[in-house]
């Protein structure tokens, strides 16, 4: 049995502490059945979002002549832009794979992993494995890092009718003409956001009040009424039953049945279309490990338990990505990877902190978000205060006719930065601001004081924490103005 300093479970962010612990002379293997890169590089946030990408150009397009500029969508090479994608990131995955197995330095094995004891993992070889034979390795530490999958609800008749989940839809080679998405989070509000804007007819089923619902109030009801220009939406309903149905050219499609969740007054609703996608969420790939061989505890919903230094309930184990359950996100995993490094390598005994770290959807408008909505305040029963001011408090906002976004900012008596909402153009990075301010403990004044560019963007995140200040030498725009 080949021994080693430190096993890596997953071929995604976890990878990063096998590649640093060899960097120091110490012997590392990664154990991945998959496609180097974890989920985010082949079926998660970059194909899909290279997938949006698409959507934000055929927008453009159609709505150029608002701006006056003359001009015409007459095709979409639905196939091509599928086809490019996937080898684009399949290529980066290759590399990665490449880089590894050219690597003296880290050992890759092709392969499912599962524990035997708690340093000891047997690896069943997958049909592109050079082995034949399962084999068997220890590591004095262990990373968890297999990541998740999407999850398929218990839907009455759902195993009799072919659907598809986030990892099968990205990469169609022809577009659905109607499609109905059950599930109202992220995952199938971008999807539902994408093949909407590209000609699909799109149902999205949401058992929420409202889509995107972890999001701040005025966030969800943001992107809930955005969506419906794309998509017809059934909030409070629940995927009660599906079956197939023929149509009259003979090919079968699906009906889906969806009743009203909770004490809804609104009528049950059939919908019929010729592709089904499931975005119920997803659930960490830990039950293929067989930690019931070990003194790894998991929560009731499988995903591992850590300190607050992302080790297990056993001494050398640690775990980090989709497995934790508390932030599904690349950065998040690329983060807690940065962790665990210090901890295995340098004993750091550093932990991980979730309160200043962001997230985006990319819907149109697009939406990032850092720290505690409302909601969470006011069931936590703590004094906040919260400034909202449209786009149109900053004159590119206004240029861009960003009618619908807003900045929401939230902070304490104190001052100290609880939380900040942003739906509009460039979210993502008009957001990071705050993130930096929030990650060094900061206050409304670290955000309002600098000098910000004009005209840009980002003046909508000053008059918001300028506001939020109550600057009595207040230079940002009155948004009050804007009517």
């Amino acid at each position: 049995m080949e021994e080693y300093d430190i096993v890596v479970l997953g071929g995604g962010s976890g990878s990063q502490v096998a590649t640093a612990a060899a960097e120091q002379g110490l012997k590392a293997a990664v154990v991945e059945p998959g496609p180097l890169g974890g989920a985010c590089i082949t079926r998660g946030c970059v194909p899909s979002k290279a997938l949006i990408h698409r959507a934000d150009v055929t927008g453009e397009v159609r709505g150029a002549e608002a701006f006056g500029v003359g001009a015409e969508l007459k095709d979409i090479e639905y196939g091509e832009i599928t086809a490019s994608i996937h080898d684009t990131v399949y290529e980066k995955a290759d590399n990665q794979e490449s880089g590894l197995r050219d690597s003296e330095k880290v050992a890759l094995y092709r392969g499912e992993g599962r524990f035997v004891d708690d340093r000891t993992i047997a690896i069943e070889p997958t049909d592109d494995s050079e082995e034949e034979e399962t084999q068997e390795i220890s590591g004095e530490t262990v990373v968890i890092a297999v990541g998740g999958r999407p999850m398929v609800p218990p839907i009455d008749g759902i195993e009799d009718v072919d659907f598809l989940t986030s990892d099968d839809a990205l990469f169609l080679a022809e577009r659905p003409d109607e499609l109905v998405i059950v599930g109202g989070g992220y995952i199938g509000a971008e999807l539902g956001y994408f093949f909407g804007a590209l000609g699909t007819e799109v149902s999205i089923v949401g058992r929420s009040d409202r889509l995107v619902p972890r999001e701040d109030d005025d966030v969800s009801a943001t992107v809930t009424e955005s969506l419906e220009a794309y998509c017809d939406v059934y909030t409070g309903h629940e995927a009660a039953a599906v079956e197939p149905a023929a149509d009259g050219g003979g090919e079968e499609g699906v009906v889906v049945t969806a009743e009203p969740s909770d004490d809804s007054d609104d009528e049950a609703v059939e919908l019929t279309a010729d592709e089904l996608l499931l975005a119920t969420g997803r659930r960490p790939n830990t039950d293929a490990l067989e930690l019931e061989e070990t003194g790894i505890e998991t929560d009731e919903k499988g995903y591992v338990e850590t300190d607050e230094t992302l080790e297990t309930t056993v001494d050398g184990v640690w775990a980090l990505g989709d497995v934790l359950g508390e932030q599904p996100f690349k950065h998040a995993a690329d983060a807690e990877a940065r962790v665990v490094t210090r901890n295995v390598l340098d004993d750091a005994g550093e932990t991980i902190d979730y309160e200043a770290m962001p997230h985006a959807i990319f819907t149109e408008p697009r939406v990032a978000s850092v720290g505690r909505t409302e909601g969470d305040l006011a069931d936590a029963d703590r004094e906040y205060e919260a400034v909202t001011v449209p786009y149109g408090a900053a004159p590119m906002g206004m240029i861009l006719e960003a009618d619908d976004g807003f900045v929401k900012a939230i902070a304490g008596p104190d001052g100290k930065i609880l939380g900040c909402h942003i739906v509009g153009p460039q979210a993502a990075t008009l957001l990071h601001e705050v993130v930096v301010a929030m990650d060094g403990g900061g206050t409304v004044a670290d955000v309002a004081d600098p000098v910000h560019v004009h005209p840009a963007l980002n003046e909508v995140v000053y008059a918001a924490f300028d506001e939020l200040s109550g600057a009595a030498y207040s230079t940002a725009p009155d948004w009050r103005d804007v009517s």
